[in-house]
């Protein structure tokens, strides 16, 4: 009975010092990205994925996952984006909206605005996903940054949660209006070919140049191999994408 009694006191003891390290992980979390939580079980619900509450389920410890509140985030990050691009591009119609958006809020997207607060170090994963890199897979941080999103609408509402996702959103949008990618020239320049059977479109990258968080990349536009376009840009698809807007003007549109 002894020896027992001395198991449970050293794995209560072990449950203790394991909670107090988890709130100080979330605390220490919720003071890197500047928000002020009134209630913090919000956002330890954010950053915890489904493999580390399956662990302590078998544990018999209640653990909430962040799945509910990534489905909650996604809803939130796209109205908050959708309201900011309409607003801001007056001139854009439908189809160019919704291009800008998917480009914003789309995974990889979420993918750097994660890495940039070092979200990955901060979730609360199960062995199998922690030996398994899950700190810095893709998905798992982009559902994750959804997941923090929401909690901070739950905690503080839509305002709140705006002035957190505009630190992220508002360059990017800057970046795509300032590069002329609103319009998909690409599509336009393909629905002109496709006049005339026969027409061979293709984008050829023939430079790319800077450091890797930098890169310039340089495509052209050709059509039955004569080059009828060049374009640069900070992605291939912005390349490719003023390359095509050069040709247009080259045709007269």
């Amino acid at each position: 009975m002894e020896k027992e009694k001395i198991a449970q006191n050293t794995k209560h003891n072990k449950n203790l010092n394991n909670n107090k390290n988890d709130e100080k992980q979330v605390r220490n979390f919720a003071k890197k990205i500047g928000y002020e939580y009134k209630n913090i079980s919000f956002l330890t619900t954010a950053l915890t994925h489904s493999s580390y509450s399956n662990e302590m389920k078998s544990k018999g410890i209640k653990s909430e996952c962040n799945e509910r509140l990534e489905f909650l985030g996604d809803a939130v990050l796209s109205l908050i984006t959708s309201e900011y691009i309409y607003l801001k591009l007056r001139d854009c119609k439908e189809g160019e909206l919704t291009r800008i958006r998917a480009t914003v809020v789309c995974e990889d997207s979420l993918f750097r605005f994660a890495e940039s607060i070092n979200l990955g170090a901060a979730l609360f994963l199960g062995h199998g996903e922690i030996i398994s890199n899950g700190r810095n897979r893709k998905s798992t941080l982009a559902d994750a940054f959804e997941a923090v999103l929401g909690s901070i609408f739950l905690d503080g509402g839509l305002e709140a949660a705006k002035k957190y996702l505009f630190k992220f959103i508002l360059k990017p949008i800057d970046d795509i209006v300032n590069e002329g990618d609103i319009k998909d020239y690409k599509s336009l320049l393909q629905q002109i070919i496709q006049q005339n059977n026969g027409e061979v479109l293709e984008y050829v990258l023939i430079n790319e140049s800077g450091p890797a968080h930098e890169k310039i990349f340089e495509v052209h536009a050709k059509l039955n191999n004569n080059i009828i376009g060049e374009g640069k840009g900070k992605s291939k698809k912005s390349a490719e994408q003023n390359a095509a807007k050069e040709a247009i003007i080259l045709f007269g549109y």
